[in-house]
């Protein structure tokens, strides 16, 4: 099996996230924080890292689109960060809808008990989690054939 990379694009940080080899699970990497947010070179090398080091052979980015599935600012930015990411590592990246895994992450941390002051070091992190968990659990309900 593969491993695949699940990412929540954001102005100052993106989330990492990675599958299992089999497909089934994914788990938190990391968050990168961008100090430049008009520039992607040093979260490109830092992505070039990462899935060198796992292996990576997919990519799925959060697609953030409106409630009502509007495309607003945010989405022409995760595309033309969609495309960079397709043209530095002729990967696949499948756009995969991150609505809700915002309000979803923040829910998990506080079931666990995490103080709302440490949320932000790792929200981005776990929604790339549910944004990852999402894709890998409708790939295995289509009896593991391919989306996006």
């Amino acid at each position: 099996m593969e491993r695949i990379l699940g990412l929540d694009y954001g102005d100052k940080t993106v989330g990492v996230a990675i599958s299992d080899p089999f497909g089934w699970t994914a788990q938190g990497i990391e968050t990168i924080h961008r100090t430049d947010t008009t520039n992607l070179i040093l979260t490109i090398e830092r992505l070039a890292t990462l899935i060198k080091s796992y292996d990576v052979k997919k990519i799925v980015l959060g697609n953030p689109l409106h409630m009502n599935a509007d495309k607003g600012e945010r989405v022409d930015k995760t595309n033309y960060f969609k495309n960079k990411l397709e043209q530095t590592f002729d990967l696949p990246v499948i756009m995969w809808d991150e609505r809700l895994t915002t309000k979803s992450a923040t829910r998990t941390l506080d079931e666990a008990g995490v103080h709302k002051s440490k949320h932000k070091a790792v929200i981005d992190k776990i929604a790339a989690v549910l944004i990852l968990q999402g894709y890998l659990e409708a790939v295995n309900n289509n009896g593991g054939n391919e989306l996006g």
